[in-house]
């Protein structure tokens, strides 16, 4: 079944950014790689600009910037911004259109950088890149704007609420794929108690109540996104699914329906450059039935017996499409 796809993330320009000799058209490295985005019908990819907290975060961010402006240029064939007009006739287009993201805004401010680096910063990625999505203010751990999904008893930071506080009106969503709880609820109420203009949603994000891992949301974070009318992309993590099902996706995606988050669920599948990770345990990183980015029409051909055609339409691409329709007017 062969739907338009728009997908919230994937790690192409950090991968571009620290392998020697990558190219995106390197379908044997990584696996949203041009050509697999290309077999699986991929109108529409958010390119995330990742980085650790470390010193050199700012730099690393920089780089991948100017990786999405080269990506543009040299395959200029293939490729375009993704804007308001795209996404309107994305049904008639064949090139790929790429937006940026921010994956931990340690990428903006070092944690020793006066926090006035970060707007700077992030203003000067917008207009290199033409837009930014969304930003995830914290990646594993903690930084200085608030507790990754991995750390315990820290939400919040007053950094994170300046950022918040920035980022209103921006037409920029703030991503709770890796906040810790405590968190996600600081921005949440954060948001409330300032009447900031800013969406919300999951970007890379599956759900706890199918596989209870601290990285999947709970029941009470997706009602938050789905009323604030955000979307949740379905992460294809062998980690985040569940260790030993391979079609374990469908139990997520299926789940989204049962639970009323219907017009919410998008694909937010997580690519990224695998080859040199340290923890061998978490190889393979993704099962067959989603192991690359070619994968999206068979997946979808998987679902067809349990969802209605539009609800596969909504899916792969009706809801993302709204969303970021919606958020760009």
């Amino acid at each position: 079944m062969k739907l338009p796809i728009i997908d919230t993330h994937c790690d192409l320009l950090s991968y571009l950014a620290k392998v020697p000799d990558a190219r995106a058209d390197h379908a044997e490295d990584i696996a949203c790689a041009l050509p697999l985005l290309q077999q699986g019908n991929v109108k529409m990819q958010v390119l995330a600009i990742y980085t650790d907290v470390f010193p050199g975060s700012m730099d690393i961010a920089s780089i991948q910037g100017q990786k999405f402006k080269q990506l543009l240029e040299e395959f200029k064939e293939e490729l375009c911004h993704a804007n308001v007009e795209f996404l309107q006739r994305i049904n008639e287009e064949d090139r790929i259109s790429v937006v940026a993201a921010i994956e931990n805004a340690a990428g903006l401010a070092s944690e020793d950088a006066p926090i006035q680096a970060a707007v700077e910063n992030l203003d000067v990625l917008i207009k290199e890149t033409g837009r930014i999505a969304y930003i995830s203010l914290t990646h594993h751990t903690e930084n200085r704007f608030g507790g990754g999904n991995y750390t315990e008893g820290i939400g919040l930071k007053e950094d994170g609420k300046k950022l918040l506080d920035y980022m209103s009106g921006k037409k920029i969503a703030i991503d709770l794929s890796h906040t810790s709880d405590l968190l996600a609820e600081g921005i949440l109420n954060h948001i409330d108690l300032e009447h900031l203009d800013i969406p919300v949603i999951a970007s890379h994000s599956n759900f706890r109540g199918v596989w209870d891992h601290k990285r999947n949301l709970s029941d009470e974070f997706a009602q938050e996104i789905m009323q604030r009318g955000g979307i949740i992309g379905v992460n294809f993590l062998r980690a985040f699914l569940d260790n030993d099902r391979p079609k374990r996706i469908l139990d997520h995606i299926l789940y989204a329906f049962e639970r009323g988050f219907g017009d919410q669920i998008c694909f937010g599948a997580d690519f990224f450059y695998t080859k040199d990770f340290p923890d061998k345990s978490r190889h393979p990183f993704y099962f067959p039935i989603v192991e690359n980015a070619s994968k999206y029409p068979s997946l979808l051909e998987n679902l067809a017996e349990k969802l209605s055609k539009e609800q596969l339409e909504k899916l792969a691409y009706q809801n993302a499409q709204s969303f970021f329709l919606k958020t760009w007017a």
